[in-house]
């Protein structure tokens, strides 16, 4: 107390010093002077920040007695040579003295793959700090970053492992840094002796990106992707016309900013996932962005989209798992070949979950689970046959949908295109907006559309779209079969994208045998009459709060 009496006593010296030069004492002795609050909270201002930056106040050595805001930290996964994110580390003094830490530093010393940043001291990042000062009762944080090679890992575990020390001897205290780090193929542009990098020509623009290789010199045949390794991508990846890209069962590939995949015209792509036993998902193809942390697990538009481009052909898409992409499916028109979907989840898309355009596709067990304008939206005309699907928007806005279809697209040569078929047998459209189905046609073209046995959120609370033809839910059978409208499907957890279902479901049973596929999405036989949607119906797990 007397040392901090002795500093507000410096302090209030030096105002008053500086009011007397400036001449506006007079300001504090009226009371009722305009400027006086004003000129009181800034000095209080400079008070404070003066106290608080002074680093020649007295200490005592550490005695050993810091507490942490957790004993060890985890940095969750990082590929091999890619930097970590920043993880943070609270440290309290507790006790009622200023004191000196001797010294922070990490155990590997100079050679370990860690680094560290000590809030409030200079020279940035670095191993080994010392005489760290620390007011009593008072914290500092320390940020922790690391970038490793997967040689610097335990060759058991792929564990990369250090310790934070604080103090040494008697004194010694201790955290541990944690990291799994991973092996990975990285396919990205080739960079030139000029400095310049490959790029795709897109129309009339380059883009960023690379053709894959069936024989390149360092990767092998990059038009085969396996499970012995994850792949991380940079730019866009692209299949050469006439060649066929094949994702076997259980492989893993992360897509960084601003990168995708791209279908070129007359190639083809084939997804082949498997059924798997757990929930790790062993044998489904994974699509993902390339942050591994868990805060990133479920932050849409992480990465670019899978283009299917117009005139790509012959695509087979199974047991597929997309997260966090922009779009999660960009299908244009297929050469008047289907795209076969399957067993397939497109979870958190940032616009899109499919965006087809023109495009003819057949879907089955399918599941899409937000994204900021519509989890499925078909345009300009196409062909579309969707059986036992989930789709649900839960985004957080007001105006996003689960299905938009229409037959048209503004500033096209021709402006319309036939939509020739649009059915969904055994399917459910849900989310949070008050009409989840959005029907938009134009003359000038077919709009042929179809829904049976569906469950279907459509409140039309504001009725303006009592008496449009396009919505005539129970009055129109050319359109509309034995169709469950505004019912709840209770879905088990839809934040955490589990959009399965119960027997309490609305959804429970009431499908058509005449449209049955007779496996779920996770494999599961499916009873009679069979539920809508993608998921035969289970008891819930007991929900984690």
């Amino acid at each position: 107390m007397e040392k901090m009496a002795e500093t507000i006593g410096i302090v209030n010296s030096k105002i008053k010093i500086g009011l007397d030069r400036y001449k506006f004492f007079a300001i504090f002795t009226k009371k009722y002077h305009p400027m006086r609050q004003l000129i009181f909270l800034f000095f209080i201002g400079i008070l404070i920040t003066i106290s608080s930056c002074r680093s020649d106040f007295e200490t005592v050595a550490s005695t050993g007695d810091l507490s942490f805001s957790k004993d060890t930290i985890y940095l969750d996964t990082v590929f091999t040579n890619i930097g970590s994110s920043t993880y943070t580390l609270k440290v309290y003094n507790k006790s009622k003295n200023d004191i000196t830490i001797p010294s922070i530093k990490l155990g590997k010393g100079l050679s370990s793959k860690y680094r560290m940043t000590i809030d409030g001291m200079q020279g940035n990042q670095g191993k080994v700090f010392e005489n760290v000062n620390l007011l009593a009762k008072d914290s500092m944080y320390v940020f922790v970053e690391t970038t490793a090679n997967i040689a610097d890992a335990n060759p058991t575990d792929f564990l990369y492992t250090d310790q934070i020390l604080f103090d040494g001897g008697t004194n010694l205290q201790k955290v541990e840094l944690v990291t799994l780090i991973q092996d990975a193929v990285f396919l990205y542009p080739k960079r030139f002796a000029d400095g310049t990098t490959e790029t795709l020509p897109i129309g009339v623009e380059e883009i960023y990106g690379f053709f894959l290789d069936s024989n390149d010199p360092v990767n092998g045949n990059e038009l085969i992707f396996t499970k012995q390794k994850p792949y991380v991508i940079y730019g866009y990846a692209a299949i050469p016309s006439g060649k066929m890209v094949t994702f076997n069962a259980g492989t893993r590939v992360h897509f960084h900013a601003n990168s995708g995949l791209i279908v070129a015209a007359n190639a083809s792509i084939n997804v082949d996932g498997t059924k798997s036993a757990t929930e790790k998902m062993e044998n489904e193809v994974v699509f993902e962005g390339d942050r591994l942390e868990p805060d990133f697990a479920d932050v849409p538009g992480q990465w670019g989209t899978i283009w299917l481009t117009d005139g790509s052909t012959n695509h087979k898409i199974n047991h597929l798992t997309i997260k966090n992409a922009t779009i999660g499916l960009l299908i244009q028109n297929n050469n008047g070949t289907s795209v076969s979907i399957k067993n397939t989840q497109i979870y958190d898309s940032s616009s899109y979950g499919i965006l087809a355009q023109t495009a003819k596709i057949s879907g089955e067990n399918l599941v899409v689970n937000n994204a900021g304008l519509a989890s499925l939206k078909c345009e300009y005309g196409g062909d579309y046959k969707f059986t036992h699907s989930t789709f649900n928007n839960n985004w957080p806005s007001s105006s996003q949908v689960a299905i938009s279809l229409n037959n048209f697209y503004v500033g096209a040569v021709p402006e319309v295109k036939n939509l020739t078929e649009a059915t969904f047998n055994n399917c459910i459209i849900y989310g949070s907006y008050s009409n989840e189905l959005i029907l938009n046609k134009k003359a000038g073209a077919t709009f042929e559309y179809q829904f049976n046995n569906c469950l279907i959120k459509f409140d039309n609370t504001s009725n303006q779209y009592t008496n449009d033809p396009l919505y005539q839910f129970t009055a129109d059978p050319a359109h509309y079969n034995a169709i469950i409208q505004n019912k709840d499907p209770k879905f088990f957890k839809i934040a955490d994208n589990k959009v399965n279902i119960d027997e309490n479901s609305a959804a429970f049973a009431k499908g058509n045998t005449t449209y049955l596929v007779p496996l779920d999405i996770l494999g599961n036989t499916r009873t009679l009459p069979p539920d809508l949607g993608a998921y035969q119906n289970k008891p819930f797990p007991k929900r984690q709060n």
